[in-house]
């Protein structure tokens, strides 16, 4: 009998698809699809299973957790729905997740004092912001520190 891998999505919110355009002072060269690489080789030397979410909608983020009930760890870069989006914080409690990692590449406490609140947080298990793209991969292998214990 096999042992199935445990399954981790990765959410990314609005203007994530701009990675590696957009302010790269702020957010680096690197664009989403690059990172997204970079997460899978590392999820399955963890045997993790991995699916990668993007979108400018938060219906359609919000549609992607309903549907992915059976997921045991979530990575999440809300991006500006963080401070916005009660809806998305709904949709992650309701899915009862064990483990939820909120990311953020740059400093949210460093910008402005609106980006400072994050309505993620209060739900997550742990935060990582301020690290660059390095957040992703350090979140995963938190996720799949946590993962492998149980």
């Amino acid at each position: 009998m096999s042992v199935k891998n445990k399954k981790i999505i990765v959410i990314n919110g609005p203007n994530l698809n701009l990675l590696g355009h957009r302010e790269t002072n702020i957010y680096g060269m690197n664009d989403l699809k690059t990172i997204e690489k970079t997460l899978t080789k590392l999820a399955q030397k963890h045997k993790l299973d991995i699916e990668c979410f993007q979108s400018n909608h938060e219906g359609e983020i919000i549609d992607f957790i309903h549907k992915n009930t059976n997921c045991d760890g979530i990575l999440i870069n809300p991006g500006a729905l963080t401070h916005t989006s009660i809806a998305l914080r709904d949709a992650l409690t309701a899915l009862g997740t064990k483990y939820l990692v909120e990311i953020h590449i740059s400093n949210i406490f460093k910008r402005e004092e609106f980006r400072h609140k994050s309505f993620i947080s209060e739900i997550a298990n742990g935060g990582i912001w301020g690290c660059g793209e390095n957040g992703y991969y350090m979140g995963l292998q938190q996720l799949a520190s946590w993962l492998n214990k149980t």
